[in-house]
């Protein structure tokens, strides 16, 4: 990646994220690497996972916030703060506030979860719904900054912000001193750029990863022309990094330090939001999951030992249920299909126990006796399955045809 200009002449450098370290002691909370057995065998090499899903408020954002707002002056602290955040920020910001005895409205998008917005309020910031996207409620949190002269703590781009954030690279230096690949999930590039700036200020020869949804993939067209450009349109599951234009300030920043930005889609996503609940028994929101399924879709693709950043664990509960279902689909965890049998008492039953000591667990069970397409004498059943993954889908099918039956319109085994 082409650089930006000389390190020196950065918003944030080494000196910057130590200095902001000093002023978090006591705010924050080191948070613990794990390692991943799992993900360690299918990458070839040792996979650490830092988990700022453990952190006060459930995600990396009280460091930049507190940053921020630590420094501001007694005039500045009496107008106010104001914040425009999905969540993670929003919290963050609600929360350094508390502490600073500082008053603080927060501006989040319509569709925020609720979780998410309980929490803000419940650290007694004043939270108003506003836009569809983080884009609407920048746009209102601004306009009141500028209506009230409350002082606008941006979500990345700021350089308090970002030295902030980059006291999770000083931390996972100190606990993975041989570590070669930093991965990093990305949206407007606070947190990667100042996992950057720490990182590379110590031992440049280290790869630091950036990960986007495919969906809300703003860096590699930024990146290509050379100053940040903005989407038409995001759609991702990843709504902790659905930010549609890099920032000002973060994009020399990243353009400088950052060696690749990769994008994941929408399944890579979910299965590593149920790789982490499965095998590392981690609670990750699908935006804190997003190094992970770097790892899952690209194994062999970094250096080891790598550490994958978790940024946050805040999701809805209703969108982790949804989360989880299209990980497992996915993941070829479900089997739907049709199979025909003959019309006669016991027949679907002689199935379902066919299908029970293979090891399948059936979820749902349609019989039809009026599929346009059936000989006379046979009905149609259509079966959604529980399995234990693509090798055991296609057990299943084939255990299926050498009984006698005729199966169709199967999907998910992968």
């Amino acid at each position: 990646m082409d650089t930006a200009g000389p390190v020196a002449a950065l918003p944030v450098g080494l000196a910057d994220v130590r200095s902001a370290r000093d002023l978090l002691q006591g705010v924050v909370s080191p948070t613990p690497v794990a390692g991943s057995r799992a993900l360690s065998e299918l990458c070839g090499g040792p996979v650490w996972l830092k988990c700022e899903n453990l952190q006060r408020t459930g995600s990396f954002k009280i460091r930049g916030a507190y940053t921020r707002m630590a420094r501001l002056d007694e005039e500045q602290r009496a107008r106010g703060v104001v914040a425009a955040s999905a969540g993670n920020h929003a919290q963050g910001v609600a929360l350094a506030a508390q502490m600073l005895g500082i008053e603080a409205t927060v501006f989040m998008p319509e569709r925020a979860a609720i979780p998410k917005v309980g929490a803000t309020r419940g650290y007694g910031a004043q939270v108003h719904l506003v836009g569809e996207t983080i884009e609407g409620s920048i746009a209102a949190a601004t306009e009141f900054a500028e209506r009230t002269g409350a002082v606008l703590v941006h979500p990345f781009d700021h350089p308090d912000v970002i030295a902030g954030q980059g006291t999770v690279g000083l931390e996972l230096l100190e606990q993975v001193p041989d570590v070669r690949t930093v991965l990093v999930c990305t949206g407007g590039g606070g947190l990667i750029g100042g996992i950057a700036a720490a990182v590379k200020g110590q031992r440049p020869d280290v790869a630091v990863v950036g990960v986007q949804a495919e969906g809300a993939a703003a860096w590699p067209a930024s990146l290509a022309a050379g100053g940040p450009v903005a989407l038409e349109s995001m759609r991702t599951i990843a709504d902790g990094i659905a930010v549609g234009r890099p920032g000002d300030v973060t994009f020399p920043q990243v353009a400088a330090l950052v060696d690749e930005i990769l994008t994941v889609d929408e399944d890579a996503l979910s299965r590593a939001l149920l790789h982490c609940l499965e095998r590392a028994k981690l609670l990750v929101e699908p935006a804190g999951a997003a190094a992970v399924a770097a790892l899952l879709q690209h194994p062999r693709r970094f250096a080891t030992p790598a550490v994958a950043v978790l940024s946050g664990g805040n999701v809805d509960p209703l969108v982790l249920l949804h989360v989880i279902q299209h990980g497992m689909a996915s993941a070829a965890r479900y089997l739907s299909l049709r199979v025909r049998v003959g019309d006669r008492p016991g027949a679907l039953a002689e199935l379902l126990a066919l299908v029970g000591s293979l090891g399948a667990n059936v979820l749902d069970v349609e019989h039809s006796r009026i599929a346009g397409t059936l000989a006379l004498g046979d009905v149609e059943v259509a079966l959604a399955l529980e399995t234990r993954g693509p090798e055991h889908c296609a057990e299943l099918v084939d255990a299926l045809r050498v009984a006698g039956h005729a199966v169709s319109e199967v999907a998910g085994a992968r």
